[in-house]
């Protein structure tokens, strides 16, 4: 897996909620409505390269998988988040904003895959499946005892990391797009373990605080976010 996560540099100008709960994961998401929304994407095809061209120019280099590192300070935060305002406005993509409750990775990814980041349960429960199947793949990255690390991300309001982004990957066969506010990296492609993947996910990593889900400008959609997300 050494080489399916790659990074960009550029040079543009989750560590966990303590407030989580502790609950397993219920399983009450809309499985029919998600098997339909699959069934229609993979009659109309993946429009998701059509942003990759923007960013098609950055070579990749090797990365690595990681659980979340440590959380900035509010200054250094700040700056990380203009920093990103910058990049997404260079490329032409916009963010909709997603809600800030410990669950934003499995919100984000969600609204890629099923137009909808509420259906963040069906896809954390994914995410955790093929953790377990195949922990080979990812225990070597895991900095803990992997049954625990298993626990804390079945919690909703776990906050995921790059680990469970491979996962997902992994699990929905799905190239996933990092614009980040990394300073010396600004564009991060997750590919799934064996190279395959028919459809492509687009999210913004304000690192370590928070993931958003990419769109072209103009093309945002207006769903709403039921509560707060992250804003300066």
């Amino acid at each position: 897996m050494d080489n399916t996560i790659n990074e960009n540099t550029c040079n543009l100008s989750g560590r966990s909620s303590s407030s989580a709960s502790t609950a397993s994961l219920p399983d009450t998401e809309d499985d029919q409505t998600i098997a339909e929304l699959l069934a229609e994407e993979e009659r109309l095809g993946n429009g998701g390269n059509l942003l990759g061209r923007r960013l098609s120019h950055l070579d990749s280099i090797p990365h690595t998988p990681r659980v979340i590192s440590e959380i900035p300070n509010a200054d250094d935060a700040t700056f990380d988040h203009n920093r990103l305002e910058e990049r997404l406005a260079t490329y032409g993509l916009a963010e909709l904003k997603i809600e800030g409750d410990g669950n934003c990775q499995f919100r984000a990814l969600a609204d890629q895959l099923f137009k909808n980041p509420d259906y963040h349960r069906h896809v954390r429960k994914e995410v955790v499946k093929q953790l377990k199947s195949s922990r080979k793949l990812y225990e070597a990255y895991v900095p803990m005892k992997y049954r625990r690390y298993l626990r804390k991300m079945k919690r909703t309001g776990e906050w995921g990391d790059h680990v469970t982004l491979q996962a997902a990957a992994d699990r929905f066969a799905a190239k996933i797009n990092l614009v980040t506010s990394f300073r010396d990296t600004c564009y991060i492609e997750i590919l799934p373990y064996d190279k395959n993947f028919h459809k492509e996910i687009w999210l913004s990593f304000w690192s370590e605080v928070h993931y958003n889900s990419l769109y072209d400008i103009g093309d945002v959609p207006s769903r709403l976010p039921r509560k707060k997300h992250w804003l300066f």
